[in-house]
């Protein structure tokens, strides 16, 4: 779970640099330090390890006779003792110092740590609790030599499913997953604990190949231990305010000053106990970090005091929000959006799900009793509307529908439910046939309605199954006025020219407001996708990003996942792999959302499982694997359709079989009519493994679409391709920077594993060294995606290590330099050979020199 920062953490000690590893309770501190200290001893390092214990806090040198030294009787003072450890640390080898728990450490034993690290250069590691306040003591520890600073933060997502894979031996589904992360707030400790004892409450039941939540909680009385340990340094008045908020439940911050202190308050917040976020009323609302705290003092036992409390904050709910506050402008830049979404990248994800959450369940929960007062349409499609992107409650919403009047309602009302009925037929799998004769039977009913009826056909037609072969509606005449309908007409129209891949004509039918609109999310959404699908990447990623953030802001879930959808494709285009990811971890977060906006969901699964297809070590689990399997190969918009995942994820280690499989799946996306899909899935294949078959389809495609910002890219594949080196040297020493640039060096690196694993040792050569040269004149701070040659089979460190002197020295040469046999040597040439498909040691040392992701 923390190979990175362990990796970091053994570089800076190499380097005679301390580091402090700060985290909240649970982080996983503790946890790298022993992972730390084994990969150490491994090397012959003498680790000299300290603990710091809450209960010998107060007893004096407790923590640093743990270290066992030999001390003479009647020289148990404070520089005896560091004389002692500091001639341990002067024996020869290297030493290091840790020191866990550095807040529980007694003075005695700081005192002592002082007069050590002022005699010897030892590194130290030392733990302690983010938000610590350190004493003079603690400081006159850390504040000697060198040090550098690891901030452990709340795990997201995929590592959340990760950690449940080791916990209960097989993966978590996506609505658990989701789950465990909201309640823990990215906390691993408190993650594995909720899994753990869930699993032993019987709260978690294994499904297939995957556990599921069998109730609607987590919450068991097994958790009380830990609770009360994560708890047990608080005053008795910051236990009393936790619990009050427990009660109020997610309230505004000037509520909660009413009947908690304000440095109370403030004392949660420094201890990450409490969480402070903006609301939709641009004021501040706060709740209790992580969520799972707040089920602990909810608990049943604990009913009595809450009666008691509740007299103490009656009536504060009343209270008026606070004033809006002016939101200052900036200028809409790329520089400037990715720069807000990585200071995002340091909060709680889980904390805003949670948010999200209540305000989808009190939002469902409020338009639910009233449709139950009052059947009539408006109530029921105000109820209907929140299932579009929150959470789904089939059976309530198939009781909307069946028992909603519709005499004398709203004809939008009636036509908006009538179309979720539609998505609801789908959501159980009925499929488009039986959607779209529920929606004639309502035009025969409802003749005045045929043509929005038509159009909605047309969008669940296009979007589930394959597009018409003419457009319905109609192209548009960039001559005619303004369409008189409602907007759905232009809607369905930009929705279709989308999936066609017709990104001028997509952006024309939205051009203009939205306040017709019968579903307003729509059309950002076709214009954020149009702009990327036009090659106009910046443009798209910063109307994207700023959607997201208002869609945040709003508490929006079906913006927030439409609106990263369109981000991610931007992200992933430029080579933004650990933004993308985080911005598919917050939506992951949320759980799976309403049946609109679930193959989005989907999608973005399938995309993140994309880059770890390509890794030198794939793992065993994959977070793509939470994407539902029951779904055709193609779809409308990119991985929505599994194909390309399935397509990259088997990937056969020849080129040849790899073309005929990617040609083949362009071209039933082609048939389909989602030409956006083909293009894409054309684009990634070229890319990764450059040939002829998919090239032509990708020059092809885009012709037919008019677009032409991809011509410098198309240029130096079609080079590429043929084997004509003098006119790519050409191309690459005269190609103009422009949103491709990321892909050209994919393609480059693509081609040059192609050919190796053909046996082409001077198109290798040349290959390599136009790869050389692009990188060089373009250098980029982002890992370039590219298959490993030798996934299934990957090589051993030891074997990576001969393959990289393979290509300029000889066996001898790398036996004296490794320290091992040339025999040895010779053996593991031979396997490295085996394994990647390489045809020379040459061949074998471009390969694994080039195409080896960043280690």
């Amino acid at each position: 779970m923390f190979d990175s920062e362990v990796q970091r953490i053994l570089d800076f000690v190499a380097r005679g640099i301390g580091v402090r590893v700060v985290g909240a309770p649970g982080s996983g501190k503790s946890t790298v330090v022993r992972t730390v200290i084994s990969n150490l001893e491994k090397t012959g390092v003498d680790v000299h390890f300290i603990a710091g214990l809450r209960t010998h806090r107060a007893l004096p040198y407790s923590a640093i006779k743990g270290l066992g030294l030999e001390l003479r009787p009647g020289r148990g003072g404070v520089f005896d003792i560091a004389d002692v450890l500091a001639s341990q640390l002067a024996k020869a080898g290297k030493h290091v110092l840790v020191v866990d728990d550095l807040h529980l450490v007694d003075n005695e034993s700081l005192a002592v740590l002082e007069a050590v690290r002022r005699r010897s250069d030892c590194p130290m590691i030392a733990t302690a609790p983010k938000t610590l306040a350190y004493s003079r003591g603690q400081l006159a520890v850390l504040n000697s030599g060198r040090e550098a600073l690891l901030q452990l933060d709340p795990l997201h997502y995929e590592q959340v499913n990760t950690l449940l894979a080791q916990v209960l031996g097989a993966p978590a589904d996506a609505e658990t997953t989701a789950r465990i992360l909201t309640k823990s707030a990215g906390n691993p400790r408190l993650i594995a604990r909720i899994a753990e004892t869930a699993s032993l409450s019987e709260l978690l039941v294994m499904k297939g190949r995957q556990w599921h939540m069998a109730a609607e909680t987590l919450w068991n009385e097994h958790l009380s231990g830990t609770l009360e340990a994560l708890l047990a340094e608080l005053p008795p008045e910051e236990f009393e305010a936790l619990h009050i908020m427990a009660i109020l439940g997610t309230a505004r911050v000037d509520v909660l000053q009413r009947v908690v202190q304000p440095d109370v308050l403030e004392s949660l917040e420094r201890r990450e106990f409490l969480s402070v976020l903006d609301d939709q009323h641009n004021g501040t609302i706060a709740a209790i970090s992580p969520p799972v705290i707040a089920d602990y003092f909810r608990r049943e036992k604990m009913l009595r005091d809450r009666h008691l409390l509740r007299s103490k904050i009656a009536g504060l709910l009343e209270a008026p929000a606070q004033t809006a506050h002016s939101k200052t402008s900036t200028s809409d830049n790329l520089p400037r959006a990715l720069s807000s979404l990585r200071m995002e990248k340091g909060d709680d994800d889980a904390i805003t799900a949670r948010h999200i959450h209540e305000h989808n369940a009190a939002k469902e929960r409020l338009r639910f009793e009233r449709w139950e007062s009052n059947k009539t349409a408006s109530n029921a499609a105000a109820l209907l509307r929140v299932y579009w992107g929150a959470p789904v409650n089939v059976t309530r919403a198939a009781r909307v529908c069946a028992e909603t009047a519709t005499t004398g309602g709203d004809p939008a009302d009636l036509l908006f439910i009538t179309i979720t009925r539609a998505m609801l037929a789908i959501h159980r799998g009925e499929g488009p046939a039986a959607t779209v004769a529920l929606l004639r039977s309502f035009a025969e009913e409802n003749p005045q309605q045929a043509e929005e009826v038509e159009n909605a056909i047309t969008f669940i037609s296009a979007s589930h199954g394959r597009l018409p072969a003419q457009a319905n509606p109609p192209s548009i005449d960039p001559n005619a006025g303004p369409s008189p309908s409602s907007g759905m007409t232009d809607l369905v129209r930009g929705l279709l020219e989308l999936y066609r891949f017709q990104p001028a004509a997509a952006l024309q039918s939205v051009d203009g407001d939205d306040e017709d609109d019968a579903f307003p999310q729509l059309r950002p959404f076709i214009r954020g996708f149009a702009l990327f699908a036009a090659g106009r990447i910046e443009e798209s990623l910063v109307f994207a990003l700023d959607w997201r953030a208002e869609a945040k802001r709003k508490l929006d879930q079906f913006g927030v996942i439409t609106s990263s959808y369109v981000a991610v494709h931007g992200l992933l285009y430029r080579g933004h792999f650990e933004e993308a990811e985080y911005l598919m971890s917050s939506v992951f977060a949320m759980g799976r959302p309403g049946f609109v906006v679930d193959s989005l969901y989907d999608a973005m699964l399938r995309l993140a499982g994309l880059r770890h297809t390509t890794t030198a070590l794939p793992p065993a689990l994959s977070i793509a694997a939470q994407a539902r399997t029951e779904v055709a190969d193609v779809g409308p918009l990119p991985g929505i359709g599994k194909g390309a995942y399935q397509l990259i994820a088997h990937n056969s280690a020849h080129p040849a079989t790899f073309d005929r499989k990617a040609a083949a799946l362009v071209k039933r996306q082609l048939k389909s009519g989602y030409v956006l899909e083909a293009v894409m899935t054309a684009l990634l294949c070229t890319c990764l493994c450059p040939g002829r078959p998919v090239l032509d389809l990708l020059q092809k495609a885009l012709r037919g679409s008019g677009v032409t910002v991809h011509d410098q890219l198309l240029a130096i594949a079609g080079a590429v391709v043929e084997g004509d080196h003098q006119l790519l040297g050409l191309l690459l020493k005269h190609y103009q920077p422009d949103g491709d640039t990321y892909q050209v060096g994919m393609l480059l690196r693509g081609a040059l594993r192609r050919h190796v694993i053909d046996g082409d040792s001077a198109a290798a050569d040349a290959m390599a060294q136009a790869s050389s040269m692009f990188a060089a004149r373009f250098p980029s701070a982002n890992e370039q995606l590219s298959f490993n040659s030798f996934r299934s089979t990957p090589l051993t460190e030891r074997e990576i290590e001969v393959a990289i002197l393979a290509g300029h020295r000889t066996n001898v040469e790398i036996g004296e330099h490794l320290g091992i046999s040339a025999r040895t040597v010779e053996n593991h040439i031979s396997n490295a050979l085996r394994k990647t498909g390489a045809t020379s040691r040459s061949s074998l040392f471009m390969l694994v020199g080039n195409s080896l992701p960043p280690r």
